[in-house]
């Protein structure tokens, strides 16, 4: 079972590595965190709710990057 702290702590990892690389894809925060998809997505989810990121559409995907940035 995926816990909200899982969730808020993944989300923590991913805007710290788009603050020091830019963006990334699915695949890269997958092998930069080691977490599971469905912990990635509920995290970008919770960070595009919130209105930290922006998600773009790619080629092999989406591509999130912070917003205002």
């Amino acid at each position: 079972m995926i816990t909200i702290t899982e969730i808020g702590i993944t989300a923590g990892e991913i805007w710290h590595y788009l603050d020091d690389h830019g963006s990334a894809t699915l695949e890269q925060l997958a092998k930069k965190t080691g977490k599971s998809r469905e912990l990635l997505l509920m995290s970008l989810g919770w960070l595009a709710r919130e209105g930290h990121i922006m998600l773009d559409s790619a080629e092999a995907g989406y591509k999130a990057a912070l917003s205002g940035r």
